[in-house]
């Protein structure tokens, strides 16, 4: 017997594997010590940029968003969600990505998909100044379903030690200014899927009138990466702390960008909500509380800004064409864990 009798075609490997290599190197920027294909990654810090760097590491995957892709056969987005979801991971630290490495694994290689996969990512990584220097694609029969993969990601970034962003520069006064999301970006999607799919029982080609598109397509909008409109921003030291809105969303996240000793008061109807999230909570009657530890509900990152910084950080949004929102300010509080305060209601 050949290993490929036992569903494992090593050619087939070495092949995608030689254009994922050409897609990566596309994305190589400068301290990238060696091509892609060895048993490690090669990568050296620009000493005379870095003073005092930190290395800011991060791994995360796309979850079920992937089942989504699965369905419409669309899998570029996929693998640009990975790396920005991990670019913007690291960023709540005030981290610049510096090279990126991915693992992919399914039943049966198909160089199609995988290609697709690739391609989004490498694109996502060049548009973030990422390199993406390495990785693994594994052929596993009987493990995976025929047709579907898994996809997770490892990002390492640095900071200047002197610029690294801390919860504990949060102060009362300091303002909460919010950044748009362009959707569900990855997260809540086993929760969306039962209600588009399982309730209303429509087809990733059907079109939805309250949110103007084909489920399926909207579904699939790509996570943001916020670092390239922010480099500026952290530069200046404009901010002093960061969440990033993914899973359990702006509850279960924006206190991990706090100190014990405060909380953040936010205003309900000071950001619009993105029609597929109040399409999603008519479709399920979800409460006020369940889509706020759920979905992003339309702001991707929350930035904490020192209110004498608040100009400044407008102004450099504003000059990017960039849409911000004041939803809400930092407040004292007894001492204890980190709290979201809501006032108002959500414009659903």
């Amino acid at each position: 017997m050949r290993y490929a009798d036992a569903g494992v075609d090593i050619s087939v490997a070495q092949e995608t594997k030689r254009h994922i290599a050409a897609m990566a190197g596309k994305t190589f920027r400068r301290g990238v010590l060696a091509p892609i294909g060895g048993f490690g990654s090669l990568f050296q810090l620009d000493h005379h940029r870095w003073r005092d760097p930190v290395l800011v590491a991060s791994c995360d995957g796309v979850g079920t968003k992937l089942k989504v892709a699965f369905s419409t056969g669309m899998h570029s987005t996929v693998g640009a969600d990975l790396l920005n979801h991990c670019v913007n991971d690291i960023l709540t630290q005030g981290a610049e990505p510096v090279f990126f490495l991915d693992y992919i694994a399914m039943s049966k290689l198909d160089p199609r998909v995988i290609e697709q996969v690739i391609g989004g990512m490498s694109r996502a990584a060049k548009q973030a100044g990422c390199s993406l220097i390495g990785g693994e694609t594994a052929e596993m029969p009987d493990v995976y379903a025929p047709g579907e993969y898994d996809l997770a990601g490892f990002i390492v970034g640095a900071v200047e030690r002197r610029k690294m962003l801390d919860p504990r520069r949060v102060r009362a006064g300091d303002i909460l200014l919010g950044l748009p999301s362009s959707g569900l970006h990855t997260n809540g999607y086993s929760l969306a899927r039962k209600l588009v799919f399982g309730v209303a029982k429509l087809g990733t080609n059907s079109y939805v009138p309250e949110i103007g598109n084909k489920i399926g397509a909207e579904l699939l909008k790509p996570h943001r990466a916020y670092w390239p409109l922010l480099k500026n921003v952290l530069a200046h030291q404009w901010v002093a702390s960061m969440a990033h809105i993914t899973g359990g969303g702006i509850t279960g996240n924006l206190p991990r960008a706090l100190p014990r000793n405060v909380r953040a008061v936010l205003e309900l109807g000071s950001w619009p909500v993105l029609p597929i999230f109040r399409y999603l909570a008519r479709l399920g009657r979800i409460e006020r509380d369940e889509l706020l530890r759920t979905f992003n509900l339309g702001v991707g990152m929350i930035l904490v800004v020192p209110a004498k910084d608040i100009s400044r950080v407008e102004s450099e949004l504003k000059r990017r064409r960039e849409k911000f929102f004041l939803i809400g300010r930092i407040e004292r509080a007894a001492r204890g864990k980190p709290a979201v305060v809501y006032s108002g209601a959500l414009p659903l």
